[in-house]
């Protein structure tokens, strides 16, 4: 891996991977967290928008075409605390896909009919993630977990808000956090003149600087239970508990519980929940560690009446871990060593992982992910398991 920084600020980041293809990724450092009340989803809106048109490509067709029709693909997404556009190519047509991203970034014309536009696709969508369960029940956990940190908001923000974003309130927050020093460029492919070509394009101006704001959620006092009823067959059930941020050395240790718990079917929560007693299709763990927040949390699908079983069940084997073996912690190493390489195979998926360590401190990370993996003990799991699992936050989204 390389790395440079533009004098505006830019940072590019280069990893050689050989093949046909190329991905060029720009993350900026802004997400839904950043967001005053008044601004609840302009950073999901703002994703949608810089698709839409440009002084040299001015509608969303042309966009599209430009990289359709050389078999390449694109898309962005919208985090608690990132936003990430990228184009995978033939790695010939690199200087087109940068010429395609630079030229959103720095010329769109955020025209009232594209705004009014995307405003009403980004409101569809928020009604699928609502209307569906085994999306909206993690949207109802992280709005009851987090009380003090903004990642208790939904990325795709206020419904209201949205409505009602002018065109000079969206310009002033994409003027704000869409600066070089607040980005980073990732090039994952075999471009021997990735440095020239990053220089040619991205020559924005650097703007001011920013100061990333920090926010803490304080410690769990005591459990907390929140039910909705819905009209639906199944009842969708999560508990989970407050944690760390991924930089902490306890997310490591987490990582391998949610080995040992979580993994494919052979995680100790699919064996006794649906292995053993086909209480529920769907159940499994989930570990979730950013730049500014963590948590992990067991969920399952199931049938209403059998909510007190599996919440007795997933509360067993939590405290199971106090017996984990050095055999049970070696599986779950080499599930996550595997689970994690062959995932980063894949160019996008390396693309993303190498800008997600480099927002949480330095890209370079990404090669030690799997060394801090293998230090685990099992005395490091019953030491986390005993820390951090205790009074949960529980949802229940119940069925009929």
């Amino acid at each position: 891996m390389q790395k440079i920084i533009l004098p505006n600020g830019l940072t590019v980041i280069y990893e050689r991977q050989q093949g046909n293809a190329a991905i060029i990724q720009l993350m900026v450092k802004v997400g839904s967290n950043h967001e005053s009340p008044k601004e609840r989803g302009i950073s999901h809106l703002l994703e949608h928008l810089l698709f839409e048109g440009t002084k040299k490509r001015p509608d969303n067709q042309i966009i599209s075409n430009e990289i359709e029709k050389l078999g390449g693909d694109f898309n962005a997404y919208t985090t608690n605390e990132r936003t990430s556009y990228y184009v995978k190519v033939l790695k010939k047509h690199t200087p087109k896909a940068m010429d395609i991203l630079q030229d959103i970034f720095q010329n769109s014309l955020f025209k009232p009919e594209h705004i009014a536009k995307e405003k009403t696709i980004v409101l569809k969508e928020t009604d699928l993630v609502n209307d569906e369960p085994s999306y909206y029940q993690w949207l109802l956990f992280q709005k009851t977990m987090f009380k003090s940190h903004p990642a208790g908001y939904p990325t795709y923000g206020d419904k209201k808000v949205v409505k009602n974003l002018s065109r000079e309130e969206i310009l002033a927050y994409f003027n704000n956090w869409y600066i070089p020093k607040n980005m980073v460029l990732c090039i994952v492919g075999d471009i021997p003149n990735w440095k020239s070509l990053a220089q040619k394009y991205f020559t924005f101006s650097p703007g001011k600087s920013i100061q990333q704001p920090k926010w803490k959620e304080p410690v769990k006092r005591k459990a907390v239970l929140k039910t909705e009823k819905r009209k639906t067959v199944n009842t969708y059930l999560i508990q989970g508990y407050l944690s760390v941020p991924q930089n902490h050395s306890d997310a490591y240790v987490l990582e391998v519980i949610h080995g040992i718990l979580g993994r494919g079917q052979s995680g100790r929560m699919f064996t006794e929940i649906r292995g053993k007693r086909a209480l529920a299709y769907d159940v499994g763990t989930q570990h979730v560690a950013e730049r500014t927040f963590g948590y992990f949390a067991v969920y399952a699908t199931i049938a209403k009446n059998n909510l007190s079983l599996v919440r007795k069940l997933m509360n067993k084997e939590l405290t199971k871990l106090q017996e984990v073996t050095l055999q049970d912690v070696k599986e779950s190493q080499t599930f996550l060593e595997g689970n994690y390489l062959l995932e980063l195979e894949d160019g996008q998926k390396r693309a993303d992982q190498l800008l997600f360590w480099e927002q949480i401190k330095e890209a370079n990370l990404l090669n030690n992910y799997v060394k801090k993996v293998k230090k685990v003990t099992p005395a490091d799991v019953k030491r986390i398991a005993k820390k951090y699992f205790k009074n949960p936050t529980t949802i229940v989204v119940a069925g009929k």
